[in-house]
């Protein structure tokens, strides 16, 4: 008798997906033991609930097609040994009752998809290409995982201050839950980090955490990523896609900047996470999903629901629960273990001899009011690593506004030239630090927009990045 562990290992090496098929019509039996091998897969045929039941402790397998009404066990309950023996599968039920109640609740049991019989071959092929695509697709997030963790270490919250320590309390009493999460905070203070953290300590844990900037996407392009479409559904869809809510199915989907999202693109995920279902661009059937969504934004929603730029009624669904992450300026006391912390993440890029960072280069850190956050301090600490060659990392390694920030006047005392962009970033650090860090305050006092604020900040990060 084959061992499942080499079943499991063969399943991999083979081409096609390793599937149990289930259904006590003789004649659907003899038709998959022909077809699904002329599609590409290999087919373990069983003509009952029982006798799946007894294949799934023998074998690994990658899909289950099973009949939800069979003699012995019911297709549910095949599927929920699957679950317990066959976790990563797949499964996809059939019916062929006129009411979809049973697939729905199988659905809900944690199949992948239903087909309604009596189905064409090609429907199920078209689904088996779904499952394929699927499985491909978590297998690459997973090992892009495993690749980012070997090089940066498991990713984590740093800091011991009283902020910090509030944001791991919360995170750990709705984890466990399925509750939607809306993080709130400045740009750059490490809002993904508190998602993958409630994804990590939640029973989702080893499923798909799927990230998506939702101010980084074309605005024609935004609905086709989350949902999916069919091949031609629009100019350019050569091909069938799946979604990034798909690909997230079982798992935690991320929606970063949610604060972003077009007022269309607003009503349609709003209707996703009341219904749990999506449709793909171009097609009329629906597909259910199991996925906890977890969002975030440096934006005032209230303020925006006011200025009817974004939806009441999505507001109230995606805050169920709330985490704000306070700014670096609000919790200096973290800023030396953050800044030794992320020395250990860019060491590959520093010089042998560099150890650590001095006293004189820590106090210049805390001093400065961090418009960018975390992520302007990561990126002024790979600035210093690649300029220090040995030794401590101290303040002359710091990028040169920190010291030319610190002169009342605007070249005083300079020995080399000043440009008009550390000029610009001169007075925007000190409009900031005259309202404490306030964004909005400053750029009203700077008489510019928000807006072009953050922009201006981000770009001194990015060059900070690349000097």
């Amino acid at each position: 008798m084959t061992t499942k562990t080499q079943n499991a290992d063969h399943s991999h090496e083979a081409k096609g997906l390793a599937i149990l098929f289930a259904d006590d019509e003789r004649s659907l039996q003899e038709l998959m033991k022909l077809e699904i091998p002329r599609m590409g897969h290999r087919v373990t045929v069983c003509p009952d609930g029982l006798t799946a039941a007894a294949a799934l402790e023998k074998e690994s397998f990658d899909c289950l097609l099973v009949d939800l009404d069979m003699p012995g066990l019911s297709g549910i309950d095949v599927i929920a040994k699957a679950r317990e023996l066959c976790p990563d599968a797949d499964a996809v039920v059939l019916t062929g009752k006129s009411s979809l109640e049973t697939a729905i609740a199988a659905l809900r049991h944690g199949a992948f998809d239903y087909l309604t019989k009596p189905c064409k071959l090609v429907e199920i092929e078209a689904l088996m290409r779904r499952v394929q695509e699927k499985r491909r697709l978590t297998q690459q997030y997973r090992a892009l995982k495993r690749r980012l963790e070997r090089i940066e270490g498991t990713p984590r919250l740093v800091g011991t201050s009283a902020g910090m320590d509030r944001v791991r309390t919360l995170i750990s009493k709705v984890a466990p839950t399925g509750s939607t999460v809306l993080i709130l905070g400045e740009t750059g203070t490490g809002k993904e980090l508190v998602a993958r953290a409630v994804h990590d300590q939640s029973p989702r844990s080893g499923e798909p955490f799927v990230a998506i900037n939702c101010g980084a996407l074309p605005e024609s392009l935004i609905e086709s990523e989350l949902f999916g479409h069919r091949k031609g559904a629009f100019t350019g869809a050569d091909e069938h896609r799946i979604g990034l809510f798909e690909v997230a199915n079982g798992g935690t989907i991320f929606l970063d900047e949610i604060g972003e999202l077009p007022k269309a693109m607003q009503a349609k995920l709003l209707r996703v996470l009341e219904s749990r279902e999506i449709r793909r661009v171009g097609e009329n059937r629906a597909l259910n999903i199991d996925v906890r969504v977890v969002c975030a934004t440096h934006r005032d929603l209230p303020e925006m629901v006011a200025s009817g730029d974004f939806r009441e009624d999505l507001m109230y669904r995606i805050n169920t629960f709330e985490i704000f992450l306070p700014p670096l300026r609000d919790r200096t006391e973290d800023i030396g273990e953050l800044a030794e912390h992320l020395l250990t993440r860019f060491r590959g890029k520093a010089g042998a001899g560099v150890r650590h960072i001095a006293e004189d280069a820590i106090a210049v850190l805390k001093s400065h009011v961090w418009p960018g956050n975390v992520r302007e301090l990561a990126n002024v600490i790979e600035h210093a690593t690649i300029l220090c060659d040995a030794g401590p990392i101290d303040a002359a390694h710091l990028p040169a506004h920190f010291n030319r920030r610190q002169l009342t006047g605007a070249a005083a005392n300079h020995p080399g030239p000043i440009t008009l962009r550390d000029l610009e970033m001169q007075a925007i650090y000190q409009a900031l630090e005259r309202n404490g860090g306030n964004k909005p305050k400053a750029a009203d006092e700077l008489g510019i927009s928000l807006k072009t604020l953050y922009n201006k900040i981000n770009q001194a990060s990015d060059l900070e990045k690349t000097a």
